[in-house]
């Protein structure tokens, strides 16, 4: 089968973007024949609080792809029709994660479907964002109507969805692990490269928005040090919040148990900050699924997430790791203290290794290949 996947493809950053290279190495892996449309400008400069939308790391799985898209302009949405109608493919796979891109993904939808035949798919990270806008459910319903087909990777990006679209033919699959990054290292070699002496280390990993709830972590580390000395890693560029957040840490005098890497941290370095790490704490007041959860989940580390979206469905609660109420640094403590204080490390990770199976690509590339049998059987039957 010839399939185009739609999205943001390096040198482009992001998770958005080692995900499509990862499906795009997995169904190749299949014997389908793959092609990649992305994007020449993905968010205009006035739209993106980062320092760079291109990826200054290594590009970790090489693929081809055909940077014709601009958010933007619509002439770039048909002459991506005209690149489609070229090459002829029989499916194409949009990874949809906010309503900005919807009028783009839903007129090459719309044509495509129309004047070729092409069967579309969307693979969800979200439908609703984090943080709404006017004008986001109206877009929303948009970017929804001309797909055939929907991957949903996580019970609330379902709700959404049959919110709506009630008639939508659906899948829910998880999202698969983020195994694109490095091998994990020793501990202690890892915890050299980066300067670190400290016996325990947490990790805070990710961009950095309200969202995603950095605060209540900051707040809990006082709490936390009063048992326990422990060192937080917090690793990624600020797109809001930066002076409050370091304003922050001084006012509690955590400058010495804080360590900020204010930057995107580059891909062949991201092993470096998770193997050095004992715990992965992710404070979210909002969330679907996490992607990060899933790079824990690589590197076998336990994961704090709070009980927000679809973060309960990956981490089970004394299994793999803790689940904490949301804006709550003292729950956020207590279970750094409990990790530490029973010696929970080896067990998590054991059960991580039986956990993580349940995230394998070949179940999200099996779950494509079954909407197009079932496709064809369908047309068979009338």
């Amino acid at each position: 089968m010839h399939i185009v996947l739609i999205g943001t493809a390096f040198p482009l950053r992001g998770g958005i973007a080692h995900y499509l290279a990862l499906l795009y190495k997995n169904l190749k892996n299949k014997g389908h024949r793959v092609s990649v449309l992305s994007f020449k400008r993905q968010y205009p400069k006035l739209f993106f609080p980062g320092k760079t939308q291109k990826d200054e790391g290594k590009e970790l799985i090489p693929l081809s792809s055909t940077p014709l898209l601009d958010s933007l302009n619509p002439f770039t949405w048909i002459q991506a029709f005209f690149w489609i109608k070229k090459i002829r493919p029989q499916l194409l796979i949009f990874k949809y994660w906010m309503p900005f891109f919807a009028p783009c993904y839903a007129v090459i939808a719309f044509l495509c479907r129309s004047f070729l035949k092409v069967k579309t798919l969307y693979i969800l990270d979200n439908i609703i964002p984090h943080e709404q806008r006017r004008g986001d459910m109206i877009l929303s319903k948009i970017g929804l109507r001309f797909i055939d087909f929907f991957i949903a990777q996580s019970k609330s990006v379902l709700k959404d969805l049959i919110q709506f679209r009630p008639e939508a033919v659906f899948k829910e699959i998880p999202h698969p692990l983020y195994e694109i990054f490095p091998a994990s290292l020793p501990k202690k070699k890892a915890r050299n490269l980066l300067g670190i002496s400290d016996s325990r280390v947490i990790l805070y990993f990710g961009y950095i928005r309200e969202y995603k709830g950095l605060k209540y972590l900051i707040k809990a580390m006082p709490i936390i040090l009063r048992s326990l000395k422990v060192k937080l890693l917090v690793c990624g560029e600020f797109y809001e919040g930066r002076e409050d957040t370091l304003s922050l840490i001084n006012e509690l005098q955590l400058k010495d148990q804080v360590k900020v890497y204010d930057t995107f941290i580059p891909n062949e370095e991201v092993g470096y900050y998770f193997s050095a790490s004992d715990l992965v704490v992710l404070p979210y007041i909002s969330a679907t699924q996490s992607g990060i959860v899933q790079i824990a989940y690589h590197y076998e580390k336990p994961v704090v997430v709070t009980s927000v979206g679809g973060l309960p469905e990956v981490v089970k609660d004394g299994r793999c790791g803790y689940v904490v109420a949301p804006r709550n640094p003292k729950t956020l403590a207590q279970s750094v203290i409990k990790f530490y204080r029973e010696n929970k490390e080896v067990e998590f990770i054991k059960k991580i290794k039986i956990e993580k199976k349940k995230y394998s690509w070949n179940r999200m590339t099996e779950a494509i290949e079954e909407f197009m049998i079932n496709s064809v059987t369908n047309q068979e039957g009338n």
